[in-house]
């Protein structure tokens, strides 16, 4: 069991708003002590240009930032070249699809996907497609909402070209079967691209057990600052693409009319990179491997099955997702805008999700005009849980007068 007193000591937060219940870490976690101070202590003692300067400061900010790639690399078993800093998620899925599109897709070609992405994980590959006048397909999901492999194999054929999926669904929770459709697409010569922004903060993903030939992640849904996220790509992928963005840094070379650019993963970060984040990233990881992944995903699971008992047993609540698999919960009043509903819940100091979650395709095919999410982190308690619950049973009676 997690020492959960101990660890929300280390967020600041909570110290600012000792009252705070904040349940909406599948958006985006807190941010420990050790974070701000890593970026912190760049800015005072080393915060200098990496690559570039010809002395000492520059020459250990370059050292710090290496390191920092280094880690998260060894986080999900890449390697040092194949970890491209980028913005965020949806920064690293849509530099991949212009950059593979660009040069690989044909108007005979099918991308697949589904209806359970983010946002970021289709409309890349849905612009690219109606330009190249290529073919974007679903994989149908099953009574419960669910990807599955044989309904993978309904939509699978010899024209894919690429395969573009979550690992855990932003909304459902639900983990994807991965292993077995990248199996398959390989079995094609199939890119798959895997949008991993749900997964890294719970689950040990090994990028090369999972065979995927790019992932996406970012910083800030593990702790991490905003402003900084992943794309994992395989390097033998890498090295057959070209750069969206030209500039310092990239380059080995240049003449008047023609450059010669870097190996990965450099020939993909163009101009100054985000040097103070990605120190704090790699200190968020220390804390992340310091706690551990399997006890982090124990713990968050336990609080995610208290939760659900606790919203089940409370008659006018619609559950959407009751055999998730990540500690997501979504939900609704029933008769209730989630709008409304979360507002009722930020007058109790808790903090939840309302709407579409950068995911339209999951609320139409809940048919519902969005929800309510819950999601949970290391610093949740069980007192967290309480409030929320007891908060939930409030709203209901609330609502039911106002509804009247």
């Amino acid at each position: 069991m997690l020492k959960v007193k101990e660890i929300r000591d280390l967020f600041p937060m909570y110290k600012n708003n000792p009252n705070l219940i904040y349940l909406d870490n599948g958006a985006t976690s807190l941010t420990p002590q050790t974070v701000l101070d890593k970026m912190n202590e760049y800015y005072s003692w080393y915060g200098v240009n990496i690559h570039r300067g010809a002395y000492y400061l520059s020459y250990k900010a370059t050292e710090e930032y290496d390191k920092a790639r280094e880690k998260i690399a060894d986080f999900v078993n890449g390697d040092f070249s194949e970890i491209i800093f980028t913005k965020n998620t949806s920064n690293s899925l849509n530099m991949i699809a212009l950059m593979y599109a660009e040069k690989y897709l044909k108007a005979v070609d099918v991308v697949i996907t589904s209806e359970l992405e983010h946002h970021c994980s289709i409309l890349p590959w849905m612009k690219i497609c109606q330009r190249k006048k290529a073919e974007i397909r679903y994989i149908p999901l099953d009574d419960s909402g669910r990807i599955t492999v044989e309904n993978f194999r309904k939509v699978f054929d010899n024209n894919v070209k690429v395969v573009a999926l979550t690992y855990v669904s932003n909304v459902m929770g639900y983990i994807s079967p991965l292993r077995e459709i990248i199996s398959l697409a390989h079995q094609n010569n199939s890119v798959v691209i895997v949008d991993a922004a749900q997964g890294t903060a719970h689950f040990k993903i090994d990028v090369k057990e999972l065979d995927c030939d790019f992932m996406a992640f970012s910083a800030h849904k593990m702790l991490g600052p905003t402003g900084i996220g992943v794309l994992y790509g395989k390097k033998s992928e890498l090295l057959k693409l070209e750069p969206l963005e030209y500039g310092g840094d990239m380059n080995q070379s240049v003449s008047k009319t023609d450059v010669e650019i870097k190996a990965p993963p450099f020939r993909f970060e163009a101009g100054t990179a985000p040097i103070a984040e990605a120190l704090g990233f790699a200190q968020a990881i220390d804390l992340i491997n310091g706690i551990g992944i399997k006890n982090i995903n124990h713990y968050c699971a336990s609080l995610h099955k208290y939760a659900l008992s606790g919203l089940d047993a409370i008659e006018g609540i619609t559950l959407y997702n009751p055999a998730s698999d990540a500690p997501i919960i979504s939900f609704n009043i029933n008769g209730v805008h989630p709008h409304d509903a979360a507002t009722f819940f930020d007058e109790n100091n808790i903090c939840l999700r309302a709407g579409h979650h950068c995911a339209q395709l999951v609320s139409r095919w809940l048919k519902c005009n969005g929800t309510l999410r819950a999601s949970f982190y290391i610093y949740n308690s069980y007192q967290d849980i309480d409030r929320f619950i007891e908060a939930a049973k409030q709203a209901v009676r609330f609502f039911k007068k106002v509804i009247r």
